[in-house]
């Protein structure tokens, strides 16, 4: 029996650029049929954590999972507020090139969304924000999976849509009608377009404020990854970059993608 696809549990992390664009269609698919989106945490900070760092509940401040505590807080008052914080912080970072994972910067984008400003304080504050993020976090390893974007339709995990251009209209339904169509074969697990040169100098130029802005490495599976305009670049084991002479100022793993 297929699952009910007309609420959907939408895992994200606000650094991660594929997430927002997945995040972008899928409000359009809402509008269009009233799809009920449950909006769920998930820190590919700590999927990609190197062995002897410190987890990011452990820090004062952790860019991802930081912005996620904001978040925690704004969603015991509505999905909504945070619905309309992930948009906003999503696109200050993705489109715009804010580092969104600056507190006085996030503190910024509350007042635009007319929210409190203290909500930042109250969430360092609170360290319950911590149990919320690593129970939702939880379910997304526990089903097997590995990164965002990844939705839930009941019990049914699925990681994607990958997109970095995403459909509106007409075009938006009916990618949402070809996702929702895999829910009704259990045992399909993979279905992958390897990506061409010319698909990663696209992400690489889609990607670009959210590169600028960053202040961490990208992480894919174990790998450190480099954007160029020619394309990506591993640049070798995540847990040997510090032998590799990179700049303190990446210090902290955050996982771009899976």
């Amino acid at each position: 029996m297929s699952p009910d696809t007309t609420t959907v549990d939408f895992h994200f992390d606000v650094l991660c650029p594929y997430a927002y664009q997945t995040a972008k269609w899928i409000r359009d698919v809402r509008a269009q049929n009233g799809l009920e989106i449950n909006w769920k945490f998930f820190s590919l900070e700590e999927v990609n954590r190197v062995e002897g760092k410190k987890h990011p509940w452990e820090r004062d401040w952790s860019y991802g999972w930081s912005i996620m505590r904001i978040g925690a807080i704004l969603r015991r008052n509505s999905m909504d507020d945070l619905d309309r914080w992930y948009e906003r912080s999503g696109r200050a970072l993705h489109e715009e090139g804010q580092r969104v994972h600056d507190p006085d910067v996030a503190r910024h984008l509350l007042v635009e969304l007319g929210l409190d400003p203290d909500v930042v304080d109250q969430s360092i504050a609170d360290e319950t924000t911590h149990d919320e993020i690593k129970a939702d976090h939880a379910r997304v390893m526990d089903a097997g999976g590995y990164g965002v974007p990844t939705l839930f339709f009941g019990d049914h995990a699925l990681f994607g849509p990958v997109l970095i251009d995403p459909p509106s209209g007409e075009a938006a339904l009916r990618l949402w009608n070809a996702v929702t169509a895999w829910t009704e074969f259990p045992h399909l697990y993979e279905l992958q377009q390897p990506k061409r040169k010319r698909d990663e100098q696209a992400i690489s130029a889609t990607f670009k404020p959210y590169l600028e802005a960053r202040d961490w490495i990208s992480i894919n599976r174990g790998t450190e990854v480099g954007f160029t305009e020619d394309g990506f670049k591993a640049m070798g084991p995540a847990a040997d970059r510090d032998n590799r002479n990179q700049s303190s100022r990446n210090q902290s793993s955050q996982g771009d993608s899976q």
